[in-house]
């Protein structure tokens, strides 16, 4: 009996309230942010080993970033990362952060279909796929329901089949003998539904890019309505980035 409270009053309380206006410290790294400082544009696109830095003006595309924090430890006045966890988006440019600008990272509106905000939400049903990832997506997706973040108490849950799923998570980089099984889930989950690309390797292959071992050919004949950066993708971020594209 007296273990129990001992042990909460250690660890605080868990269980966060609201988890929208959550705010993080570092080490954490979110959306980062592009001084004007002149630096050797050469060398910065050089320390990022997923390309995700272009030069003239400079630019971070979070959709390639892993979120290593390497570019700002050699350039620390050009990029620093703040501790912006709301870096999803509905359109893949909205993820490229640009030198000298200072704004938070936005949705669409116009790119949402309105039978998603209709239709989902009160309640979703979501199918995980890992089509070759390393784990770290899918245990941060499987964070989502625990005690701290509780994303169930929003009708978010996931499921163990596509066909009583209302949109499918896709995690990992889609190996070429993962590719069928996601189209045989995709296909399956009815419609309305949703995709969500959740991670670096899903939205950009990640390390595995130029891989012979993947095919994401796919992905041109789906309609993605969801990107989640991140490697792995934070719990905040994931459920933040699902009620912004479901309830606005």
């Amino acid at each position: 009996m007296i273990k129990e409270p001992k042990l909460m009053m250690l660890n605080g309380r868990q269980y966060i309230p609201d988890l929208k206006n959550v705010k993080l410290k570092p080490p954490f790294r979110g959306r980062p942010e592009i001084s004007k400082a002149k630096v050797d544009e050469l060398v910065l696109v050089k320390t990022c080993p997923l390309g995700a830095i272009s030069s003239n003006p400079v630019s971070i595309d979070l959709g390639k970033c892993a979120f290593c924090g390497e570019c700002s430890f050699v350039f620390p006045d050009k990029i620093k990362f703040t501790q912006d966890y709301r870096i999803a988006s509905n359109k893949r440019e909205n993820l490229i952060i640009r030198e000298g600008e200072d704004s938070e990272v936005k949705f669409d509106e116009n790119l949402i279909n309105k039978d998603i905000r209709r239709v989902f939400a009160k309640s979703l049903k979501l199918r995980q796929v890992s089509a070759g990832g390393d784990n770290s997506c899918e245990v941060e997706l499987g964070a989502c329901g625990n005690a701290n973040f509780d994303m169930n108490r929003y009708g978010i849950e996931f499921t163990a089949s596509p066909r009583h799923a209302d949109g499918i998570v896709l995690t990992g980089p889609i190996t070429e003998n993962m590719q069928e099984p996601l189209r045989i889930a995709y296909d399956a989950t009815p419609e309305p539904k949703i995709f969500i690309l959740c991670g670096v390797d899903a939205i950009s292959g990640g390390l595995f890019t130029e891989s012979k071992a993947i095919d994401r050919s796919i992905l041109n004949e789906i309609k993605i309505d969801l990107f989640i950066p991140g490697n792995p993708s934070h719990p905040l971020t994931i459920i933040n980035a699902i009620l912004d594209l479901t309830r606005g």
